[in-house]
């Protein structure tokens, strides 16, 4: 969602779209640091974002107002899910930026990053927030 502009319009027509029932699942960036830009002087890494991330009340209010019943929302991306989101996302596509020789090393890389990353992300996923990089909601129909 964080890269679609007319975001509300979006929720309409998921709304439209579905059926009695049925369940919405979005997974996006929270207020809480989404970007990874802090400061002035540096670019995104991923500069398409049309928005840094949503706050629980925002985007529920928007889901509500479109019609969904029923919203839940909650953080993900706690500091294991920050830990292994660095390390199997954003350093190998940095070093991929400064040279395509990496492309030899990537294969190796993930043979010791996956692991990691995988108990990382499972702590993260089973693991209660108070404040965390990204959203995960529901919404009922």
């Amino acid at each position: 969602m964080e890269h679609i502009l007319e975001d509300v319009q979006v929720f309409k027509n998921y709304y439209a779209s579905m059926k009695p029932g049925a369940m919405l699942l979005i997974s996006t960036p929270s207020d809480q640091g989404g970007s990874d830009v802090h400061g002035d002087d540096e670019s995104s890494f991923i500069e398409e974002h049309v928005r840094d991330g949503y706050n629980i009340k925002e985007i529920e209010d928007k889901l509500r107002s479109v019609g969904f019943s029923k919203v839940e929302a909650r953080y993900q991306y706690g500091t294991p899910g920050k830990i292994s989101w660095r390390l199997s996302m954003k350093y190998p596509i940095v070093a991929l930026g400064m040279t395509k020789l990496f492309f030899i090393i990537l294969p190796f890389y993930y043979i010791i990053a996956y692991p990691i990353s995988f108990v990382l992300n499972y702590f993260d996923t089973y693991s209660t927030h108070k404040t965390g990089t990204g959203l995960i909601v529901k919404a009922y129909k």
